[in-house]
């Protein structure tokens, strides 16, 4: 194989592809064959976008087989090396290193580092227990897996909005079912489209957490709505994965998380027709009505037994009866009887008719209103902790709960907590999610609510509320410091008594807890406002602020900061409101709304100077700073960044001052001061790294490296640039790795290193290709412009 100067191409190295046996080796053979490809065009590497133009798949995929997280399909595999140029002989050994690569997964060879092949989440929860009944429902599931042409959507619905009748129970029970048809696993996602305890779920938060469980690293996350949507489409593209959506509020819930792939299946749950779905989507609906009679039977003689059932069969009518033929309620009763079993179900029978008969403010005409006497019968049969536990779960936010938010709820221990919930679990009014999760299904949820109403006073349900509240703001806050003990502390709000935070002990731990508890985190600041706990909304939103700055959520980072922003208005505190409009602007730089944000900044800074926070005026100016110098504005830049190190010097924060001098380094350098840029940042460097500010340092790392650069310095500048990768790398910060490799690759062109050059501005070019990031332009105009005689991008 020839290059166009003359030059002789090497074939790729038969025994490097017989030792291939994993996908991120195959990927990296790819990658070779990709840069192989263009040295003889005489061209530029083909882009994701270039080769999603030639094979009609998505970007995102195409990323994907490139990185090593997807191994690519047989025909695909085939299409893709072809396009790059495989030598017919190359062609066979590529071929026979990829079908080993998947034998080695499926029989559980091989370990891989790096992005599995496929995704491995198996998030289906436990399948219900003493399932029974359902038989025509289950059969038409089965009818519409093995179509042909296949149904990509099945959407069970529930007649006339009514909770409770199964329609997850029999969701999960064919999902666990037919699990094993999906090899590349199943996700579950709850969209609490009716549930009391907050609003439903957006698609943004919906496509982002379906991204989380697809193993989707944060940094690799692109900022928009849609480049997020395209990723996740392109994951799922070419993968048999079963996706379970439950409870859903509408179609336009539903239909943003909709793969394209033909070998996905989606099943949805929902109290509405989705009528939109079955029209627009392809969805074939399944109504579930209340149990014939026959199955209400059987899934008591399920759970507590055949013969027990035939030995008082008028009881088991009686009982069928008074719990309408909802699924949930006879769930319910059958928990007692198996956990009473020398009762006999004439006397649970006669209670359920003394309850219902008992309770005139619980009943109704609906099956709904009606299954409350159920209910109430069950509650009433708990002691008076587990009771009094019950009916302050109504006031917890969010979907789920871990133990200690459970005994922060109810001010007691957690030692004395775990019993009630073990007898709570028991009664099957509430469930253990995973192991120390915790959750209500919605409709007990509501009667819990209104039993609080009518139980408990105002204090005690206030009470509760803030002792939630406590719980969360008092964990986020401790994580928060474990996550960057460098940011400006944050005045904490006394936890009233029996309030029990949970404390993370080192960095890992911090993520792990604010990756678990972000829903509850998120639907607490939606709930506090409107409970009348504007002070606790405004600090919880800031002890979350750098958690979501990290993991790129940008969307839900503004969103809040809004809600804080309102409370501080409602406070009148200009010191709140400064932290909420710094706080907004910052999220509205990441969302690229830029004006935007420098209207927040300045209103900050006002605010600032009026109650003569000078930390906060630095941090302004140094916010400001950087919108400059992302626009190029670097007088600018630099007139905020110094007015930032006066500030953080006058006010003693030496963190500051070592990042406002790096700051005034980067502007100079930019202006051509370059040797007095190395000055500047040299000193920064110094002062950070003494403070161990791992963040500071990798700027600082940087633009030490792009003065260097610019005074000829080539081999320090490389030196500086490597620690700022390695660094940023450490950091998970996706988008610096590829700035900083774009830096490092004009350095090693410099020192006429071409080869190291080119593989590092395509390392940079893959990245920001991933993120969907508007910066790959730019790149990609450099590569057509400084590379191995490269001619231009092909078009």
């Amino acid at each position: 194989m020839v290059d166009q100067s003359g030059g002789q191409l090497p074939d790729l190295d038969p025994q490097a592809m017989a030792r291939v046996a994993t996908v991120a080796e195959l990927a990296a053979l790819l990658r070779q064959l990709r840069r192989r490809e263009a040295r003889q065009e005489g061209a530029s590497p083909l882009t994701y976008r270039e080769l999603a133009a030639k094979t009609g798949w998505s970007r995102g995929i195409i990323g994907e087989y490139f990185a090593g997280g997807v191994l690519p399909p047989t025909d695909r595999f085939d299409a893709l090396i072809r396009l790059l140029g495989a030598t017919a002989a190359e062609q066979g050994w590529l071929a026979t290193a990829r079908d080993r690569v998947e034998e080695s997964r499926r029989s559980g060879g091989t370990a891989e580092s790096g992005p599995p092949a496929i995704p491995t989440s198996r998030q289906l929860p436990s399948a219900v227990p003493g399932f029974a009944g359902r038989a025509s429902e289950l059969a038409q599931l089965d009818r519409l897996m093995d179509a042909a042409p296949p149904t990509p959507v099945a959407l069970i619905t529930a007649v006339s909005g009514t909770a409770g009748v199964g329609k997850t129970a029999l969701a999960l029970h064919w999902a666990h079912r037919v699990a094993d048809r999906f090899g590349d696993g199943q996700l579950y996602l709850n969209l609490r489209g009716f549930d009391p305890s907050g609003s439903p779920v957006a698609p943004a938060e919906a496509i982002r957490t379906l991204l989380d469980a697809l193993g989707v690293p944060p940094r690799r996350i692109p900022t928009t709505l849609e480049a997020q949507a395209a990723l996740y489409r392109g994951l799922l593209a070419d993968r048999q994965v079963l996706l379970v959506l439950d409870n859903a509020r509408d179609a336009d819930q539903v239909r943003p998380l909709l793969p394209g792939g033909p070998a996905c299946r989606v099943l949805v749950t929902s109290r509405n027709q989705l009528a939109g779905l079955v029209s627009t989507g392809g969805a074939r609906p399944i109504s579930l009505d209340l149990l014939p009679v026959t199955e209400a039977r059987q899934l008591l003689a399920a759970r507590i037994g055949a013969d027990r059932l035939a030995a008082e069969p008028e009881a088991v009518d009686d009982i069928v009866a008074s719990c309408t033929r909802l699924p949930l309620a006879l769930a319910i009763v059958a928990a007692r009887a198996a956990f009473h079993p020398e009762f006999p179900l004439t006397a649970l029978a006669g209670e359920l008719r003394s309850a219902r008969g008992g309770l005139e403010a619980f009943t109704g005409a609906d099956p709904v209103s009606d299954v409350r006497a159920v209910f109430s019968w069950s509650y009433r049969a708990l002691s008076s902790g587990a009771a009094r536990l019950f009916r302050l779960l109504a006031s917890h936010p969010g979907p789920s709960a871990s133990g200690p938010a459970v005994a922060s709820l109810a001010g007691l221990p957690p030692a004395r907590t775990r019993p009630l919930l073990a007898e709570l679990t028991s009664a099957n009014l509430v469930a253990e999610q995973g192991p120390g999760r915790y959750t209500c299904h919605d409709l007990l949820r509501a009667y819990a609510a209104e039993l609080s109403q009518a139980v408990d006073s105002d204090h005690e349900r206030r009470s509760a509320t803030r002792r939630a509240l406590d719980h969360y703001l008092h964990s986020a806050h401790g994580a928060d410091r474990r996550l960057d003990p460098h940011r400006d502390p944050i005045p904490l709000l006394p936890a009233d008594p029996g309030v029990t935070p949970v404390e993370t002990t080192d960095h890992g731990a911090a993520l792990a807890w604010f990756d678990a508890e972000l829903p509850a985190l998120l639907a607490a600041a939606e709930e506090a406002g409107p409970a009348g706990f504007d002070r606790h909304l405004c600090r919880l939103t800031r002890s979350m602020a750098h958690f979501l700055e990290r993991r790129g959520h940008w969307h839900r980072w503004a969103a809040i900061q809004e809600l804080a922003l309102g409370a501080a208005q409602r406070l009148a505190d200009p010191a709140e409101e400064a932290h909420a409009r710094r706080s907004l602007g910052r999220a509205q730089v990441h969302l690229g709304r830029t004006a935007v944000a420098a209207a927040h900044l300045g209103a900050a800074l006002a605010l600032y100077r009026d109650t003569d926070d000078r930390v906060g005026q630095g941090r302004v100016q140094f916010d400001l700073s950087w919108i400059a110098v992302r626009q190029d504005r670097y007088p600018e830049g630099l007139r905020h960044s110094r007015e930032a190190l006066d500030l953080f010097t006058s006010a003693g924060n030496r963190s500051g001052q070592g990042r406002a001098l790096n700051n005034i380094g980067w502007c100079l350098s930019w202006l051509g001061h370059h040797s007095d840029a190395v000055g500047y940042c040299q000193r920064a460097l110094d002062l950070l790294l003494e403070l161990d500010d791992r963040f500071g340092a990798a700027d600082a790392w940087d633009s030490l490296g792009h003065a260097q650069h610019e005074l000829g310095r080539y081999r320090e500048a490389a030196d500086s640039y490597q620690r700022s990768y390695a660094l940023w790398r450490e950091l998970g910060h996706r988008y610096q790795e590829a700035d900083l490799l774009a830096r490092l690759g004009d350095t090693q062109s410099a020192l006429g290193d071409l080869d190291a050059a080119t593989d590092t501005w395509h390392r940079a070019l893959d990245i920001l290709d991933e993120l969907d990031h508007p910066d790959a332009e730019q790149l990609k105009v450099r590569l057509d412009r400084v590379g191995r005689g490269t001619p231009g991008r092909r078009r």
